[in-house]
């Protein structure tokens, strides 16, 4: 009897450590990983600068004891922020804003470069600006009748795939940065007006888990 008391002891004591482990686990692994996604983009960002004047200019930087370029952090990560806003605000300049659209379709004219320019360009364009795909949360039902899914609509109709009574639906699938694209009829559609983009991109993205605000 005494044996059969020590055994659930230990059980109890085993369980416990597990429940403590996946407790911590819970609250170290998000922050984990969003300290080393926020220490790689600046990381990666900082050395964006060095790196074009290093293959530029071989000798303008020195190197240390180990071969590195010398660098003071944060600089080129500054520098680079400052670059993007000022083309950003320049190009909103009505000169400016003529030259860039001539860029513009020279690049999307050229054979080859025009499928990569023209891809990251959309993609980001979705994101931001005036242009922004992602923000027109749907259900959208494209398995079976009262099975939905979450998605945002990108274009009101595909009327380029002849097919006007349609609208073209991005679907985000769970626990990935990639989704599925759907040309699905309108009827099955519903428009989620009392949900934000960012929260059902959430919603989606973590397979249900995440609450809704």
């Amino acid at each position: 009897m005494t044996s059969w008391k020590q055994r659930m002891a230990v059980n109890l004591h085993w369980k416990k450590l597990f429940q403590y482990f996946f407790q911590g686990l819970v609250i170290i692994a998000p922050l984990g990983v969003t300290i080393y996604a926020v220490f790689w983009l600046f990381t990666t960002v900082d050395n964006i600068l060095p790196n074009i004047i290093q293959s530029i200019f071989p000798n303008l930087l020195r190197e240390d004891g180990t071969g590195e370029l010398k660098r003071i952090p944060g600089i080129g990560f500054l520098v680079v922020i400052f670059i993007v806003m000022l083309v950003g605000r320049v190009s909103s300049s009505f000169v400016m804003s003529k030259l860039v659209d001539l860029l513009d379709g020279m690049l999307e004219r050229t054979p080859g470069i025009k499928f990569i320019y023209s891809s990251v360009k959309d993609f980001l364009e979705a994101f931001t600006g005036n242009k922004r795909k992602f923000d027109r949360p749907v259900l959208v039902s494209v398995d079976a009748n009262e099975v939905w899914r979450i998605g945002f609509i990108t274009q009101e109709d595909a009327g380029d795939f002849e097919l006007k009574e349609h609208a073209v639906v991005y679907i985000p699938l769970s626990y990935a940065l990639t989704g599925v694209t759907y040309i699905v009829p309108k009827q099955k559609i519903k428009l989620l007006n009392n949900i934000g983009s960012g929260e059902a991109m959430k919603f989606a993205v973590s397979g249900g888990v995440s609450k809704v605000e």
